[in-house]
């Protein structure tokens, strides 16, 4: 019997030349893909090669390289990740803030008073500052579930469900999730995003626990329940990619 797995063994990447430059590609295999695709990830920045379960690497490099000019485009214009460091800016609920290490080493994560160098609300981070970012992601995934988890009960509510389980995870390809068990994930990054964003993404995932599919009676239950539905999935097509680029 041979042995099909080897069929599916993929390099992490491949390389091709743009103007004569390397450019190294991240790979992955997707039994979901009907097709070659190439993207940009969100949290790095890097373009990646997805290539359907039939497909191989060869086939998957000729594409990758038929797509130079678009490739050559969105490597000029992407831009770099944001780490969580003292001074820099990051969006809080939508809004922009400034963050500064406070400095002692006990204490809790506040955010309070004006920058005097920004004029931005400031989030304070006590501690060592080899442990700021750490202490600010926690910090962030905790400020997450305090928002998502009362938006997610009151839907339930609306919808006579109830979810087994709510995590917060630092997913880097989707919002939020439902499983067939009716455990609801959703990115601790929604904390970045304004509120109608964060409440439409809490009916949306709610609204799996009827309807496990995209099917447009699942789209009439969310619209039923969000109203600001269109706005929020506006908001995230436009300005979405842009919240993978803050953090570790």
């Amino acid at each position: 019997m041979k042995h099909r797995a080897r069929t599916l063994d993929l390099p992490d990447s491949l390389e091709i030349r743009i103007d004569g430059q390397p450019v190294r590609i991240g790979v992955r295999r997707s039994t979901r893909a009907r097709r070659y695709t190439l993207r940009m990830v969100p949290t790095t920045g890097e373009p990646l090669l997805v290539i359907p379960v039939r497909g191989n690497l060869e086939r998957g490099r000729d594409f990758a390289q038929s797509q130079a000019g678009w490739l050559r485009e969105r490597l000029r214009t992407v831009p770099g990740p944001i780490p969580f460091v003292d001074g820099a800016e990051i969006p809080l609920r939508g809004k922009p803030h400034v963050l500064r290490h406070s400095g002692g080493l006990r204490g809790t994560i506040e955010t309070r008073g004006r920058d005097s160098e920004t004029g931005l609300s400031a989030i304070h981070v006590p501690g060592e500052e080899e442990h700021f970012a750490r202490r600010l992601t926690d910090w962030l995934k905790k400020q997450a579930r305090a928002d998502l988890e009362p938006a997610v009960l009151a839907y339930a509510g609306k919808l006579r469900v109830r979810p087994k389980r709510i995590t917060i995870r630092d997913q880097s390809s989707r919002w939020g999730s439902c499983s067939a068990s009716g455990t609801l994930s959703f990115s601790w990054r929604l904390i970045l995003a304004p509120p109608l964003v964060l409440d439409y993404l809490a009916a949306h995932e709610v609204a799996h626990l009827v309807e496990m599919n995209h099917s447009p009676r699942f789209w009439r239950t969310v619209e039923a329940i969000a109203p600001d539905t269109h706005k929020a999935e506006a908001w995230l097509k436009r300005h979405g990619s842009g919240l993978f680029r803050y953090g570790p």
